[in-house]
Parts: C-alpha cells; sequence; structure tokens
C-alpha cells in the first residue's frame, strides 16, 4: 500500500517588527494588507534580549523590520536574535529589513587599526540565518557587497522629490550636495526635478573628530535660487546647518534641507530649529517622537514604499524596476 503526501507549495508572507519603530513596521503591514505576527519581547534585568513569536512561522516568507535607532546596539541584537528565531523555527525565507542600516559609516578604513563595522554587521545577520537584506538610502553603495546574498537598496528619492516638486516646482529651484562626494546623488535629483542646476559646498572634515566638519566654500551659482540642501543622513545637524549658512552667504533666495534618515543626536534639534533653512524634509525611517518635532520639520512616510519593495520581493517581482526611471 503506497502511501502519497500533499506537499503545499502556497506562499505564505509573514512581517515582524522589533521594539525600535513598531509604528513604521505597523504601516508597512498595513500597506500589505496583513498584520504584524504577535511577539513577546522583554529585557531581562542584566539588559539580554528575549524573543518568542505566539505563532507558528514553519514554512513562511519572513520579513523582519527594526530600524537601527538609538540605542544601536540594543536593537541590532534584538534583530539578529529575530532572525536566530526565526531559523530555528524553520522560517523558509528570512529577509532583514533595516530601513535605516546601523553602523553604515563606518564603511572603510580611514586610518590604520580601525574596525570596517557596517561589513560585521552584514556578517552577524547572514551568521544569525538572513538570507536577504533590506535597507533604505545606504550611505555608501559599496555595502551591498558586504551582505553574502541578495541586497535590494531602496531609494527614499521619488517620496521626497515628489512632495518638493508639488511645493517649490514653481521656485528657481537649485540642488546642492553638502560635499563633493555626493555629488552623484545630487545628479539624481536633479534629474528629478526638471534638470534643476547643481551646487555642492565644499567643506574638510577631521576624522579624528567625529560629527564635525567645517563648511569652506558653495561651488556652483545659486543666487537667488531655492536651494534644495539634500544629504542622506542628519546626525547632531552641524554640517547640514553650516552649509546652510555658507549658501545664504552666497546670495540663495532660501534654504530647504531634504534628508532621508533623521538621526537627530542632540544638539540637531535646536541647530535645526534655529537654522536659516525655510524647511526641514525627512522620512520616518527612525521613529521621530513628539519630543523631536518642531515647526518647520515635514515628515514624509517611508512606509508604501517598504510595502512595495516587500510586495516585490514575496511575489518574486522586481524591485530594481520601482526606481527605473531613475537610471
Amino acid at each position: 500500500m503506497s502511501l502519497s503526501m500533499k506537499r503545499t507549495t502556497e506562499k505564505n508572507l509573514m512581517v515582524f517588527s522589533g521594539r525600535a519603530n513598531p509604528e513604521l513596521a505597523k504601516a508597512v503591514a498595513e500597506g500589505l494588507g496583513t498584520q504584524l505576527v504577535p511577539m513577546q519581547a522583554y529585557d531581562f534585568a542584566n539588559s539580554e534580549t528575549y524573543v518568542r513569536y505566539d505563532e507558528s512561522v514553519r514554512g513562511c516568507d519572513a520579513f523582519v523590520i527594526q530600524s537601527h535607532t538609538a540605542p544601536v546596539n540594543q536593537w541590532i541584537m534584538e534583530q539578529l536574535i529575530m532572525v536566530d528565531a526565526l531559523k530555528r523555527a524553520s522560517a523558509k525565507r528570512i529577509t532583514v529589513v533595516a530601513p535605516f542600516y546601523g553602523y553604515a559609516r563606518q564603511d572603510k578604513k580611514s586610518r590604520g587599526r580601525e574596525p570596517i563595522s557596517a561589513r560585521l554587521v552584514a556578517d552577524m545577520f547572514k551568521t544569525a540565518g538572513a538570507n536577504r537584506l533590506m535597507a533604505v538610502d545606504l550611505h555608501t553603495d559599496q555595502i551591498q557587497g558586504f551582505f553574502d546574498g541578495p541586497v535590494d537598496h531602496l531609494q527614499a528619492l521619488p517620496v521626497i522629490t515628489d512632495y518638493v516638486a508639488k511645493k517649490y516646482g514653481d521656485e528657481n529651484l537649485a540642488v546642492v550636495s553638502p560635499d563633493a562626494g555626493r555629488i552623484k546623488v545630487a545628479e539624481a535629483w536633479s534629474k528629478r526635478l526638471n534638470g534643476a542646476p547643481l551646487a555642492f559646498i565644499h567643506k574638510t572634515r577631521d576624522v579624528t573628530r567625529p560629527n564635525q566638519s567645517v563648511a569652506n566654500r558653495v561651488v556652483g551659482s545659486v543666487e537667488g535660487r531655492t536651494c534644495l540642501l539634500v544629504d542622506d543622513m542628519i546626525d547632531s545637524g552641524g554640517t547640514i546647518c553650516h552649509a546652510a549658512d555658507a549658501l545664504m552667504n552666497a546670495g540663495a533666495e532660501s534654504v530647504v534641507i531634504a534628508s532621508t534618515h533623521a538621526i537627530f543626536s542632540d544638539p540637531a534639534l535646536e541647530r535645526l530649529a534655529n537654522s536659516v533653512a525655510r524647511e526641514v524634509i525627512v522620512t520616518d525611517t527612525l521613529p521621530i517622537t513628539d519630543e523631536k518635532k518642531f515647526d518647520k520639520l515635514t515628515v514624509l512616510s517611508i512606509a508604501p514604499l517598504l510595502s512595495q519593495a516587500i510586495r516585490e520581493v514575496f511575489e518574486d517581482g522586481s524591485v530594481t524596476s520601482m526606481f527605473d526611471e531613475m537610471e
């Protein structure tokens, strides 16, 4: 007597969230027409993290969302433990979704005897059991090569430029990079904004002093223009605020700051609120509590972009096609 076994081929999408930015993860899940998988997560008295999923994850296509906000080490560790729990519970495929990827600025050795921490983070996720990595606006493109597997590098550019075009499209725009090294990124912004002219700030940075740089001079014509000052992240706010001052001193009509990741370490809020910028535009890749909001701040949701990318991955579609028009 032969026994036949029925094998299910139906794929099962499951979305999981750490505790760093649950509001964003909930919005992503809603965009996918699902809910976050319920999970127990807490810290022991000595700060060790514990997680356990409240339902079976066997055979699922798992997407684990965690923004690496402060305290960065705690939330990276929690996401690693979540991935390990999924692997040991027989999830079929595990995708780490890190809207903001921690340690991204440590992507190379500037001096001898330094670590390349961005590579170490990627290695840890691979060791934990991740099959795929998804992130938004990595600090440098080379980080995509640090993870041994597929990497989906999403760009917040369409989200922010659509807003800017609608609000400032009738003004005499110029796109400004805060340093020469990011001029290629500024070119993509210019293309999305009907070929707005480019400029950049020539600055110097002391590698021995973190979060500090000196804005020297503006390269390019900004006189009489609304300058869109673009960067991937705002940490303490010193660099971007000094750049805004330099633009106004060079004759700019006004300055609008746009950045994907609002890290907002002290004293960023004070600096930005009191800066010459007329508006500061960011996304919610990192949690922005009410205490971090100020009058000229605009927060755009990245959730629809993440939901679309997750759907493309789950359905074996093309994430790249989401950004084809930017090539």
